[in-house]
């Protein structure tokens, strides 16, 4: 896209986004609200995490949990794996980078939870590995990518892809889908 030299580009921009709004499978995103919103009454919790500007965003998501969307309400267990620093060092020297987030889905999930990875390229080795090892520990692994998915589509039980590869357009569109489904669980519950 490049840098922004006149109005018409800004317009350009934001009418991309747009589209790729309207490009999501937005069925999808209303199943995966109602099954996360059964799973949060059947007592269960959500563990999210992301690198760079998805880790930002697994944060802001987490705490439309916790805190609220737009409705007072109950606190529900949302926790972004990105943000203990902690963790996130000790396991990199330890182990390795690409375990980061495996490390702590091993320690924090229990069957029946939800875990979302946010990659924009669908490509980050620590998201492929912590949304694998939540398939094998019960819980639904849910990915959040970019145009075609990656190498998250073959580790998630269910992946949203944003039909682009423009990395700021993406997390937008990330952002839009975690409003949704915060929407949909305070609806539902």
């Amino acid at each position: 896209m490049g840098d922004f030299v006149n109005v018409d580009e800004i317009k350009e921009y934001m009418n991309e986004g747009a589209e790729l709004r309207k490009k999501i499978n937005h069925l999808q995103v209303y199943e995966l609200g109602i099954e996360l919103s059964k799973r949060f009454r059947d007592g269960h919790k959500l563990l999210i995490f992301g690198n760079g500007g998805s880790a930002a965003d697994s944060q802001h998501i987490a705490t439309e949990f916790v805190s609220k969307f737009r409705k007072d309400r109950k606190a529900l267990p949302a926790l972004a794996l990105n943000t203990n620093t902690s963790s996130l060092t000790a396991i990199s020297n330890d182990y390795d980078f690409g375990r980061v987030f495996e490390r702590q889905v091993e320690a924090f999930a229990s069957n029946g939870d939800v875990v979302i990875g946010i990659s924009t390229s669908g490509n980050s080795e620590n998201i492929v590995r912590g949304l694998k090892k939540a398939r094998e520990m019960g819980c639904l692994a849910v990915g959040f990518t970019g145009k075609g998915g990656g190498r998250v589509k073959d580790a998630a039980d269910i992946t949203i892809n944003v039909d682009s590869t423009e990395t700021s357009l993406i997390q937008e569109v990330h952002i839009a889908i975690g409003h949704i489904i915060s929407k949909i669980v305070e609806d539902s519950l």
